[in-house]
């Protein structure tokens, strides 16, 4: 993993670990290494280790045990964060511990109150997916994303039931993602996301809007994603200079 100066450095190592503990194989020992292990192998102190470690124990996928040692919880029903703060490598490792079907994908049309942000609103290709929890198998969101039609044809479809969008588009498309912006806010479930999450019509969701936009400050994708409201919480992080 390489370190950037641009975010804190408990902020990387915890996502970056985060990812790996939902990754890890079924049968992996639950117990991991000592802090001092872990912060040598990530190359920072142990007090930011300890930092690191805390976010995850926060969010219940770890516990500690006083001079037992720190252990991943095994089966912990977790509300997952959704997240303003952190780089690409950050939003992917947000999708870890999911995998997501494809309902479809084709030529669309962009929403009506979002057209402006493409120059051509009507030349988009729609992915529309649907992501689960691995472990539980519950559906946790879905998802539909809007690409510009030149840049569609370098996504591998297949990848998606793999990856996040953001990283199919960087690392199979080629582009060079300048920045992403992000705005979630409360909404009530409709017929459709009450359907593909299970949950009852009218039910609590957050609703995201993520605008990728590439070197030269175009709009390569739209993304517009419903989460369950009981499966994630919404936290932002905000480092006084």
């Amino acid at each position: 993993m390489v370190l950037t100066a641009k975010l804190p450095l408990w902020y990387q190592v915890s996502q970056s670990l985060r990812a790996s503990v939902l990754g890890r194989p079924q049968d992996a020992p639950l117990r991991l290494p000592t802090e001092e292990r872990l912060a040598a192998h990530y190359g920072v102190g142990v007090l930011t280790m300890r930092q690191a470690l805390k976010e995850l124990e926060d969010e219940g996928l770890i516990t500690r045990r006083r001079r037992l040692g720190t252990f991943i919880q095994p089966g912990a029903r977790r509300a997952a964060p959704v997240r303003l703060l952190g780089s690409v490598d950050a939003i992917v490792a947000q999708q870890s511990g999911m995998t997501a079907r494809l309902l479809g994908h084709g030529p669309a049309t962009v929403p009506a109150e979002h057209a402006a942000l493409f120059a051509e609103p009507g030349d988009v290709v729609a992915y529309h997916r649907l992501r689960f929890d691995e472990r539980s198998g519950e559906p946790t969101n879905h998802a539909r994303n809007y690409v510009r039609a030149d840049v569609a044809a370098g996504v591998d479809v297949a990848a998606l039931e793999r990856h996040p969008m953001t990283k199919v588009l960087r690392d199979c498309a080629g582009v060079a993602i300048s920045r992403i912006t992000d705005t979630v806010e409360a909404r009530l479930a409709d017929p459709e996301t009450a359907r593909l999450l299970e949950i009852p019509l009218l039910s609590p969701v957050l609703h995201y809007t993520g605008v990728t936009y590439d070197a030269r400050g175009a709009v390569v994708d739209l993304a517009v994603i419903s989460y369950r409201g009981d499966r994630f919480q919404f936290t932002v992080t905000l480092d006084a200079d």
